[in-house]
């Protein structure tokens, strides 16, 4: 087995709307989880493992890296963790309310159509450094 990194020096950390209800919060926050982990193009830097139990079955792609989930007061302070992830060049995916609505299609367009000021954020997942997300994510509590 090669050895693992340090598994505290990155981590998942995902920040929740909890103005939005339990149900549409974990729909999103799995869609921006398969969003990172496909679309970031940094699986590998992701640390994925396969867990093997003691029947050989396999239980596989489970990151060595913690994922934390938090919770924010309102949708503006996802708009400015969004913000920071932009320029800092932080991997993310976030999920507004737009993309709640009908067909993927319409989500689109309803999203299109809507100034990204107008927005209105369910959450965002991010992945990087632990050091560095601590920085502007660190005043957020536990979900």
């Amino acid at each position: 087995m090669a050895e693992l990194p340090d598994e505290n020096s990155k981590r998942f950390i995902a920040v929740l709307n909890k103005k939005v209800e339990p149900g549409r919060a974990m729909n999103a926050l799995g869609h921006m989880a398969a969003g990172l982990a496909g679309g970031s193009g940094k699986a590998d830097e992701m640390c994925f493992l396969q867990y093997e139990d003691k029947n050989g079955g396999v239980h596989p792609n489970i990151s060595h890296y913690p994922f934390i989930v938090l919770k924010a007061g309102n949708s503006n302070k996802i708009r400015i963790v969004r913000s920071e992830c932009l320029t800092r060049g932080i991997p993310f995916s976030d999920f507004t309310s737009t993309m709640t609505i009908g067909t993927s299609q319409e989500q689109q367009n309803a999203t299109l159509s809507t100034p990204e000021e107008e927005l209105e954020y369910c959450g965002i997942v991010m992945f990087g450094s632990t050091q560095e997300l601590r920085e502007f994510t660190g005043k957020f509590s536990l979900y």
